[in-house]
C-alpha cells in the first residue's frame, strides 16, 4: 500500500510538468532543385509533439497541375497554393530520391509561443483552412513560414529583420536562382519591371528560403541569446548549387546586338531583300513579345509586371512593320506608313535609354538596351525608304 501511495504521488507530481510540456519547433530548408518549379528551394516548420510520434512537417507549397484552369490561372497570376503537413519522414522522401539537401534548425521558442504556433498549424492544415492566393515574391511557401514563426513569436522577426538590407532586389534573386535555366531567366528578366528593383530588407529577402535560414541565424531571443538552438544537416545536397551573385549578362548582350546591327548594315548594301526577310522574323519575335509585356500589365495580377519599360524596347508597333518587311522581301516598295512607323519604333527604343536615367524609374533593363537599341537603330538607318520625289512641274507651251 505505501508503495502503491508513493507511486500516486509522484504521479500527481509529474501531471503538472507533462501538461506543461511544449511541441519542438524547427525550421526545414531544401536547396533548390532542376525543375522550374524547384529553382527557388522550399521550407517548411517541423512541429515534433514530443510524445514519441514521428514529427510533422507543416508545407506550404503544395499546388495541383490537374487543377481545373491551372495554366490559364497561372498566366493570369489566380494560383492557388495550400498548407499539408504530413510525416516527416514522408515528405522527405523526394528530396532523398533526387538529391536535394535538407537542413533543420530547430528554434528556441517560449512554450506558449510554441504551443500557440502548433494550434495554428493545425487549424491552417485543415482543408477549409490551407488555400491561400499564391504571389511569387510576397506570398509563397517561404513567406508564409515567416510569417507564421513572426506571428507566434509576437512580431521578432520582423523587428529585427525590416530595418536591415543587403542590397539584393527581386530581379537579382529571381535571375541567381532561375538563370540556370537560359528560357527561365531571360523571360523573367524581360518581363520583371521596376517594382523588382527595389533594395529589399532582410524581411522581404525572405521569399527565398535559404535567405531565411540565414537571417533566423542572426535573429535573437528576449533574452537575448540565439533564436537557433542548434541546426543540422538531414540529407547532403547532390546537385549542383546556385551562384552566389547574379549573372552578368550584359556584355554578351552587347555583343549581340552590335553583331546584328552590323550584319543587318551590310546585308541592306548587298543583299536587301534578305535583310527584308530577317528583319520579318525580328519584329515579328519584338512584337510578340511586347504584346505578351502589355498582356501581364493589363491583364494579370502579376504587380511585378505592371509598367513595364521594355515595352519601348520590345513594342507591339513592331508588328505594323511586317506588311512593309513582306513587300520588300517580295522586291516591292513598302506602303507610305513604313517610313514613319520604322522611326516611331527606333525613337521608343532610343527613349527607354532616356527613362532609364530618371530617378523615379530605377528598372534595371540596360541589359535589354544594348541588345535591342542598336538593332533597332541599325534597321531604321537601312530600311527607311527614301522620299519619293516631286514630280517636275510641266513646262509652259512654246
Amino acid at each position: 500500500m505505501r508503495s502503491l501511495l508513493r507511486g500516486l504521488l509522484a504521479l500527481l507530481v509529474l501531471l503538472p510538468a507533462v501538461s506543461m510540456a511544449a511541441p519542438r519547433i524547427g525550421v526545414v530548408t531544401m536547396e533548390p532543385g532542376p525543375s522550374y518549379w524547384e529553382r527557388f528551394g522550399h521550407n517548411a516548420i517541423l512541429v515534433d509533439a514530443g510524445d514519441g510520434s514521428e514529427p510533422i512537417l507543416y508545407n506550404y507549397g503544395f499546388f495541383d497541375f490537374d487543377e481545373p484552369g491551372f495554366l490559364v490561372n497561372f498566366l493570369r497570376g489566380h494560383m492557388r497554393y495550400r498548407l499539408v503537413g504530413m510525416p516527416m519522414s514522408r515528405d522527405l522522401a523526394y528530396y532523398r530520391e533526387v538529391g536535394r539537401g535538407v537542413t533543420l534548425q530547430w528554434l528556441d521558442m517560449p512554450v506558449e509561443a510554441a504551443r500557440e504556433l502548433d494550434a495554428f498549424l493545425r487549424w491552417n492544415a485543415q482543408p477549409e483552412n490551407a488555400y491561400y492566393a499564391y504571389d511569387y515574391f510576397t506570398d509563397n511557401c517561404s513567406t508564409r513560414v515567416r510569417d507564421a514563426l513572426d506571428r507566434a513569436l509576437d512580431g521578432a522577426l520582423n523587428r529585427q529583420l525590416t530595418g536591415r538590407s543587403q542590397g539584393v532586389t527581386y530581379r537579382m534573386e529571381a535571375l541567381r536562382l532561375g538563370g540556370g535555366l537560359p528560357w527561365m531567366g531571360l523571360g523573367m528578366h524581360l518581363g520583371l519591371a521596376d517594382y523588382a528593383d527595389r533594395p529589399l530588407s532582410r524581411w522581404d529577402e525572405a521569399f527565398v528560403p535559404m535567405r531565411l535560414r540565414a537571417s533566423l541565424r542572426e535573429v535573437r531571443t528576449a533574452q537575448g541569446t540565439p533564436l537557433v538552438v542548434s541546426e543540422e544537416t538531414l540529407l547532403e545536397h547532390r546537385l549542383p548549387l546556385p551562384p552566389v551573385d547574379p549573372p552578368r549578362w550584359w556584355p554578351r548582350f552587347l555583343l549581340v546586338g552590335l553583331v546584328l546591327a552590323v550584319g543587318a548594315a551590310w546585308l541592306g548594301r548587298r543583299r536587301p531583300r534578305a535583310l527584308a526577310g530577317a528583319a520579318l522574323g525580328f519584329w515579328l519575335l519584338n512584337g510578340l513579345a511586347g504584346l505578351g509585356l502589355l498582356a501581364l500589365w493589363t491583364l494579370t495580377t502579376h504587380k511585378a509586371a505592371f509598367g513595364n519599360e521594355n515595352l519601348l524596347l520590345a513594342s507591339p508597333l513592331a508588328l505594323a512593320l511586317l506588311p512593309g518587311a513582306w513587300a520588300m522581301l517580295r522586291g516591292r516598295r513598302p506602303g507610305a506608313a513604313f517610313g514613319p512607323l520604322l522611326m516611331l519604333v527606333f525613337v521608343s527604343a532610343a527613349l527607354a535609354v532616356f527613362i532609364g536615367f530618371l530617378p523615379f524609374r530605377p528598372q534595371d533593363n540596360l541589359d535589354w538596351i544594348l541588345l535591342l537599341l542598336p538593332v533597332h537603330f541599325a534597321l531604321w538607318r537601312v530600311m527607311a525608304p527614301p522620299p519619293v520625289p516631286e514630280p517636275a512641274p510641266a513646262g509652259n507651251p512654246g
